[in-house]
């Protein structure tokens, strides 16, 4: 099974940052990691570890953090762990499951590999490197245990998968959408500059956009809960507001879908109800 991959790295505003992309059958996915001040924030994929090993040794490493348990965050993790002996820190919701071998659907281990297992400790409120304090901010909506971090001496913030584009068109089946409204609130009460995303890379007005995204978020929560008091079905709206569809939705069996987005409101609404 061939997969085309592709790997560069950069500078930016004193972080070093790596980008691993593969790309299979017309869909193409990449994974940043960053290195500030002998922090590394996510690990990528296995799939991609052979391209990350050489970034990872070129650099001055002192610990990992990790943003959630997801296989292209986690993938190199376990390499890190027994070839670096670095400890690895992150949420202690999916410790865990981390120690296993993971269970996850084909499509995603064709293209970030199988994760290997590895032993993480928890992390705490804060954390400390070699010329700073980091905020360590519960960012859930993506992943049960997302975590976003920020260096109080830079105004840097790491959003692991809290942002990943403005616009969401379709999310992963366990995603909750108002979950994800209320972390983008959550960080944008913290003093910030720069963004780093571990999909998009480096924000440009970092703030900026990601007020973008809970404005657009907040908006398509709207019109959801309109349309929805109006009599359409979820399958309705979803054809209504998202009538393209992405080939994500089909490699994946319908695990990413437009449809998730709108099931995740309305079942919070719901709730709210009752």
């Amino acid at each position: 099974m061939l997969l085309k991959k592709s790997f560069n790295q950069q500078t930016i505003k004193g972080v070093q940052a790596g980008n691993g992309t593969v790309a299979f059958q017309g869909v193409k996915l990449n994974v940043h990691c960053f290195v500030v001040d002998g922090v590394l924030i996510d690990t990528g994929a296995s799939s991609l570890e052979k391209e990350f090993q050489p970034f990872f040794k070129q650099q001055d490493i002192d610990q990992v953090v990790i943003t959630h348990f997801h296989e292209d965050h986690t993938g190199c993790a376990a390499f890190l762990q027994n070839e670096m002996n670095l400890p690895i820190y992150m949420n202690d919701i999916m410790l865990d499951y981390c120690k296993k071998k993971p269970d996850y659907p084909l499509y995603r281990k064709v293209f970030w590999g199988k994760r290997p297992p590895f032993h993480a400790r928890t992390i705490g409120k804060t954390f400390s490197s070699g010329h700073a304090t980091w905020d360590v901010i519960e960012t859930p909506g993506h992943a049960i245990d997302h975590l976003a971090f920020l260096n109080r001496e830079t105004g840097q913030l790491f959003t692991g998968d809290l942002y990943v584009q403005e616009k969401t068109k379709v999310a992963l089946r366990e995603e909750s959408i108002p979950t994800i409204i209320d972390s983008l609130k959550k960080v944008l009460t913290y003093d910030f500059e720069d963004v780093f995303c571990c999909h998009a890379g480096f924000l440009e007005d970092g703030r900026v956009a990601l007020q973008r995204k809970l404005d657009y978020l907040l908006d398509l929560q709207g019109k959801i809960i309109k349309l929805n008091e109006d009599g359409l079905s979820p399958n309705q709206i979803s054809i209504t507001l998202f009538p393209k569809k992405y080939p994500i939705t089909l490699f994946s069996s319908g695990e990413w879908n437009s449809l998730h987005i709108i099931n995740s409101i309305l079942q919070e609404q719901k709730f709210i109800k009752q």
